[in-house]
């Protein structure tokens, strides 16, 4: 990912371990980009990590029986919710 091309970016300043400066200069050179390209990817690795929903990931449930249900019933049960939700008009 090159940021710098896509969004605008914002310029701040961070402390970092000699160490870890010396192996974020080998791997921009090794993958021929710079050194602010990997630490933004670093950052954003971090930021997503961190990252706190708003929502739980899974806000819907799916009633069913006591057993494991076979590949194509998973398959239907998701295709007949989706389209539950397509006819509702409340799809993402």
């Amino acid at each position: 990912m090159y940021y710098n091309r896509y969004m605008s970016l914002k310029r701040t300043n961070v402390y970092a371990d000699p160490e870890d400066l010396a192996i974020i200069k080998e791997a921009a050179r090794r993958r021929g980009v710079s050194e602010a390209e990997i630490i933004r990817q670093g950052i954003h690795l971090a930021a997503m990590a961190n990252r706190v929903w708003d929502e739980p990931f899974f806000s819907r449930t799916f009633g069913g029986s006591d057993r494991t249900l076979g590949r194509d019933e998973v398959r239907e049960a998701v295709a007949e919710a989706a389209q539950r939700e397509t006819e509702s008009g409340t799809a993402a």
